[in-house]
Parts: C-alpha cells; sequence; structure tokens
C-alpha cells in the first residue's frame, strides 16, 4: 500500500474514533444535564475536603456562599446514584424480568467493588469521610425497589425522609459506637452517610428516574418541589431550629436541625429539596446552549468514581511526599490544593471522555460487572443511562 493510502486510511479511522467520542459524550446515550449536577457534586465534594469553610451561608454575603456545599454536595451525588440505578434498569418503564434479574446483579457486582474501592480510599489515610461504603450499601438496599413505579417510590422516599431521621438519633446514640470494634465498623459502613436515613435520597433519585428524568414537565417539578422543599427545610431551621447546644443536648435538638451532616429532619428536607432542585435546574440548563458552554463539567460527571478517587490518591500521594502524615488536613489544606486539583481534574476529565471515552474506573466497574453477571448481547439499549 502506498504511503499516501496509509496515511488517508489513519485519518479516516482517527475521525472514526474521535466522532464515536464525542457521540458517546453527547449523544442520545447520555443525559447531559444529569452528567452536569454529577460533576457540579463531585466538585462539591472537592471544594469540601479542601477549603476551610467556616460560618453559615447568608445570600447577602457572597464569601459565605462556598458553605452550600457542605453535606448537600455528598447528598446531590447519593440522589444521583438513584436516578443512574433507575437509568440503568429500564428509565421510565422497569425492564422486563429477565433483564432486570441481569441489571440487578451487575449493580450488586458494581456495589461489591465500590465498597472495596471504598476500603482502600480509607486505608490512604486521607482524612475525609470516604462515600463509597455508604454509597455501594445503597445500591444494594435500592435492587429490591427497582420494579416499583415512580408513585411509589416518591411516596416511600417521602415516608423514609419524614420517619428516618426520628430513628437515627437513637441508632447514632448507641454505645457501640464507642467502643474500638465500633469505629472500625463506622468506617466498612460508611457511617458517616448512614444508609439508614440516606437510602431516602437514593428512592427520591430511582422516583425522578421512573418519572421519566428527560421529559419537560419533570424537569420543572424538580425545581418547583426542591425549591419548595428546601425553603420548608432551610426556613423551619433559621426560624425555630435548634443551636449547636440545644442539638447536643436533647433528642428534639438533635432531630430539629438542619446542620450539614447532621442527619435532622430539616436537614433531609431541605438538603433532600436541595438536591432535587439542582438536578433539574441542571436539566433544563442542558436543553439550552449551556449544555456546549459546561461541557467540561459534564465530562467530570461523566466519570464521577474516577475523578472522586482521583483526587483522594493525589491527596495521599502529595500529603505523604510534603507533610509529617497523611492525615494532616490543617496541613494540605495550608498548600492550598483545590483550585489546582480542580482544574487538573476538569482538563484531564474532558480529555480523556473526547480522546478516549469512558472513564478508567467506569470502565473497569461495567466490564467486570458484565463479566460476572453476563447477559443476553442481543438485546439492544432502549433508554439512555447516562451512567458512570
Amino acid at each position: 500500500m502506498s504511503e499516501r493510502g496509509e496515511t488517508k486510511r489513519t485519518e479516516t479511522s482517527d475521525d472514526g474514533w474521535l466522532a464515536s467520542r464525542w457521540a458517546r459524550l453527547n449523544g442520545p446515550g447520555r443525559i447531559a444535564g444529569v452528567d452536569l449536577a454529577r460533576g457540579l457534586a463531585v466538585l462539591g465534594m472537592f471544594a469540601a475536603h479542601l477549603l476551610w469553610i467556616g460560618g453559615a451561608f447568608d445570600a447577602a454575603q457572597p464569601a459565605t456562599w462556598i458553605t452550600v456545599v457542605q453535606g448537600r454536595s455528598s447528598i446531590l451525588f447519593a440522589t444521583l446514584a438513584g436516578v443512574s440505578i433507575g437509568l440503568m434498569t429500564g428509565g421510565r418503564e422497569p425492564l422486563p424480568v429477565g433483564r432486570m434479574t441481569t441489571a440487578r446483579g451487575r449493580l450488586a457486582v458494581r456495589a461489591a467493588l465500590l465498597w472495596v474501592l471504598g476500603i482502600l480510599l480509607i486505608a490512604t489515610g486521607v482524612p475525609v469521610y470516604v462515600i463509597l461504603p455508604a454509597y455501594a450499601l445503597m445500591f444494594l438496599l435500592a435492587l429490591p425497589l427497582t420494579s416499583l413505579p415512580a408513585r411509589m417510590l416518591l411516596l416511600l422516599a417521602g415516608a423514609l425522609a419524614v420517619i428516618m431521621p426520628f430513628v437515627q438519633i437513637v441508632l447514632d446514640a448507641l454505645p457501640f459506637w464507642s467502643t474500638p470494634a465500633g469505629y472500625f465498623v463506622s468506617l466498612g459502613l460508611g457511617w458517616h452517610y448512614p444508609f439508614t436515613t440516606w437510602i431516602a435520597f437514593v428512592v427520591a433519585g430511582l422516583g425522578v428516574a421512573r418519572a421519566g428524568v428527560t421529559r419537560l414537565r419533570v424537569q420543572v417539578w424538580l425545581v418547583v418541589a426542591g425549591v419548595l422543599l428546601a425553603l420548608v427545610g432551610y426556613g423551619t431551621d433559621a426560624a425555630t431550629g435548634a443551636d449547636p447546644g440545644a442539638e447536643a443536648a436533647s433528642y428534639l435538638g438533635a432531630l430539629w436541625t438542619a446542620r450539614p451532616h447532621s442527619t435532622g429532619l430539616l436537614e433531609v428536607i431541605g438538603s433532600g429539596g436541595f438536591a432535587l432542585a439542582v438536578l433539574g435546574i441542571c436539566l433544563l440548563a442542558c436543553r439550552t446552549v449551556l449544555r456546549w458552554v459546561v461541557l467540561p463539567l459534564r465530562a467530570v460527571g461523566a466519570m464521577p468514581l474516577t475523578a472522586y478517587t482521583l483526587q483522594l490518591v493525589v491527596w495521599a500521594a502529595i500529603a505523604a511526599a510534603t507533610l509529617d502524615r497523611v492525615g494532616d488536613l490543617a496541613g494540605f489544606r495550608a498548600l492550598e490544593p483545590f483550585w489546582p486539583l480542580t482544574i487538573g481534574t476538569i482538563v484531564l476529565c474532558t480529555a480523556w471522555a473526547l480522546l478516549i471515552g469512558r472513564g478508567p474506573l467506569e470502565t473497569v466497574l461495567d466490564a467486570s460487572s458484565r463479566f460476572a453477571v453476563p447477559g443476553d448481547r442481543r438485546q439492544a439499549r432502549s433508554v439512555p443511562t447516562s451512567t458512570p
């Protein structure tokens, strides 16, 4: 073959490859708004980990706006986990029995791998509460619910959100957590994000997927309902919520609070509503030209596991090389790592998505789950996935 012919063939192949990567990120197989929301959740968790955040949110004081990431980013992440589960199991209509069994099996394998990865990240000694063990447990808890319709799922999510904070206070107060064994069990369960209550966010996300997350009516409903819930939760806390002293002193104080990571009733309502509103806004924004403006954030959201894990691994490596111990949170934050890690993650994820495709850890999870639970390859996907 002539040199000219070889060059022409290579260019055609490259064009086809790049076109396929572009289509994977921007085609009908992905829901741009879900990717955007997931990207914001991941970067919000970066901020919560890497920045000094103090004081309460005050809309009139821009310096306090960064406090919005505390607690809310991880709750948004959990809600989007439910959306992903819903999309992987049929979208608006649950998969038929045979395909649902396959999908559940693959999700169970993913959950197991996420739990193992979470434990490995905890073992690095990075001083953050790793969400992946709790994330994995919530995946498993959601599996029996994947055949339910949207209405039942949303009603169940609402019931869990109202009831479980009352139970959570009792669970958190168990003496077991103060024992050496309790400490390790709490790490293994991701108890900073207690699945017993946080499953409400996953079920809500699953219900949103069943309602039809690509429908304009559902997207508008998400914004309206989410804002109303946020106003109820945060507004009630501002008017009557417990102060830190009362929260620590009594059952009612621990319940009647919207403090981030308190799992109080008002936090569950307010932050759950915040997550729904952010998802709805992202979905609506991606109906406009903003879809292309936020492409780098969507690229992060297309590989959230890779982005989240890479942040912690890089953190551990830098801290081990420059600090006395990896667990020195103040010392690491003093290095001002937020912007370098955030910008580096956005650039890397964007380049990877456009030049290579699916994120490396997402590829491993998908391939492992398909290997462990084979399915009928003749079955074509009939719904958009937007899953990592």
